[in-house]
């Protein structure tokens, strides 16, 4: 039985199928309890909220379901937890975007104290709350987060881009592995070298990472139907990982621009791009994508870049600008067909 994995029995699943968590609060409750109350791994990107908001999510899943989820959080890479920026670099910051606050009729945004939240706080959190799975990306958390961790029963489940990333985690004791193939939508989450030189095809990374580690691994990238489910498992995947399938969903927290976006033919063009929050991301390809195309190198790192492109974001799509923001989409979009959750679990159940 192919339902019938290292990934689905350790969490209790109906199928070996897991919901990729969406930053940038484009995750819903919605989401998380159709996918887990239908036999998958409900997931929610929390790398977004404070504790309070962290708490909210994981209580609001809690009171409509009973089964394993996930919350995902980014590892801090670099600075990026309290990046330091000059005045200079902020103010050209500004005026790379002021034409776009200008269409908008938005004033300039004042600079906040923080640009995101404290990782620190968050994973606190989540430890306190003890979710089935605590997921994360861009790096592996301390020793000590993952000691308690399994102390407190909590899985966790760490992203590779690469066999290196992949082995590292395992050696540091995670219990399951997402390899990430570049067709995937969102973002790249390489984090031992450049993600630019971390583009590896899923069908080619898949079966590399399960030769180099012991860990179970779960497939992710341009995964949209049940053939992409076969084909995960027949590389020694066990489990397959769906975003832009996901996000299409009426569940999801994806404004109805953007929802509808996947679904049309500009779905069929995606690009990688540091221009909507400063670091490598596959969007469908727009005017801003295209704007940006030779400027990247201008862009300040993230969390800044994300910050400000957030601050006009709402006034963008509310215009129907959908030129101007994100639409985060991996390459297999065209193969689309399923506008609520629990009709795309059932097909994915059912290949």
């Amino acid at each position: 039985m192919w339902k019938d994995t290292a990934v689905s029995r350790r969490l209790k699943l109906e199928s070996p199928i897991v919901q990729g968590p969406f930053g940038g609060g484009l995750s819903s409750v919605n989401l998380v309890v159709a996918v887990s109350e239908n036999g998958g791994l409900g997931s929610f990107g929390v790398h977004h909220l404070e504790g309070a908001g962290i708490r909210d999510v994981a209580a609001g899943i809690r009171a409509r379901t009973g089964r394993p989820f996930a919350l995902n959080l980014w590892i801090p890479l670099r600075d990026s937890d309290d990046p330091q920026l000059t005045d200079a670099q902020w103010k050209t910051a500004l005026q790379l975007l002021q034409p776009y606050f200008d269409q908008l009729r938005l004033p300039l945004p004042a600079r906040p104290a923080r640009f995101a939240p404290r990782y620190e706080d968050q994973v606190e959190t989540v430890l306190e709350l003890r979710p089935a799975v605590f997921s994360f990306v861009f790096g592996v958390p301390s020793a000590s987060v993952l000691d308690r961790c399994r102390s407190a029963g909590i899985v966790t489940l760490g992203a590779a881009t690469t066999p290196a990333e992949a082995k590292l985690l395992a050696d540091a004791g995670v219990d399951m592995i997402v390899a990430t193939g570049f067709e995937a939508g969102g973002h790249r989450v390489s984090f031992l070298q450049e993600p630019e030189d971390c583009l590896t095809g899923t069908a080619s990374l898949v079966p590399q990472v399960v030769d180099a580690v012991r860990t179970p691994v779960i497939a992710a990238g341009g995964i949209v139907d049940g053939r992409g489910i076969a084909s995960a498992l027949a590389l020694g995947a066990a489990a397959a990982q769906i975003g832009t399938a996901f996000l299409a969903c009426e569940e999801s927290n994806a404004a109805p621009l953007h929802r509808q976006a996947l679904f049309s033919d500009a779905a069929r063009r995606t690009s990688l791009t540091r221009a909507f929050s400063g670091r490598l991301a596959r969007s469908i390809h727009n005017e801003f994508v295209e704007a940006f195309g030779d400027k990247q190198h201008l862009l300040p790192p993230y969390p800044v870049q994300n910050w400000l492109t957030a601050q006009f974001r709402k006034a963008a799509l509310a215009a129907g600008r959908t030129d101007m923001v994100s639409l985060w989409s991996g390459q297999s979009a065209p193969l689309l067909k399923h506008r609520r959750a629990a009709e795309l679990m059932r097909a994915l159940a059912a290949h």
